[in-house]
């Protein structure tokens, strides 16, 4: 009887790609809020959408973008009136693929909170919330902005002074 073959020896799996390190920042709710620092930027900012196919023909840089967020309908760009308008965007510009809605007020959360945290964003938006105020929420890596309706941004400065306060933060 012919001997039996012996199988090809297996080929080792690949190593697993090493976990992530966790993302640094604060993930204690009540840390979160008593230590908010809410900062109102001087700028004011509009949503900004186009949808030209790719960025490298829009030059990202003059823009200055606070935010590019590509959705199946166009990219959502975050810049100001201004640099937007000089560059061909918004009404009477030369670019008819666009269009700028939501001027607004740009609000850090100065607290260094981790991309894991839970709660915060809610707890924000809530208080907002509760007086009306929209919040467009974008998270950083290492800070939270909130975008809030031009004409609301002191009433939303006194609501979030307020959170804080509240979970133990004194104002210096």
């Amino acid at each position: 009887m012919p001997p039996t073959p012996t199988p090809p020896a297996a080929e080792a799996a690949p190593a697993p790609a090493p976990a992530p390190a966790p993302a640094p920042g604060e993930t204690s709710l009540p840390a979160l809020l008593s230590t908010l620092r809410p900062t109102l930027s001087p700028e004011t900012y509009i949503y900004l959408t186009t949808t030209t196919p790719t960025l490298a023909p829009l030059a990202m840089h003059p823009l200055k973008p606070q935010l590019l967020f590509q959705e199946p309908e166009g990219l959502t760009i975050i810049t100001t009136p201004a640099l937007a308008e000089a560059h061909g965007f918004g009404p009477g510009g030369s670019r008819s693929d666009s269009s700028m809605a939501f001027p607004c007020r740009k609000i850090m959360l100065g607290v260094q909170s981790s991309l894991e945290a839970v709660g915060l964003i809610a707890a924000v938006a809530g208080r907002l919330g509760e007086r009306g105020i929209s919040a467009n929420v974008v998270s950083g890596f290492f800070h939270d902005y909130v975008f809030v309706p031009e004409g609301r941004e002191g009433e939303a400065m006194e609501a979030l002074e307020a959170l804080g306060r509240e979970a133990g933060w004194e104002l210096v």
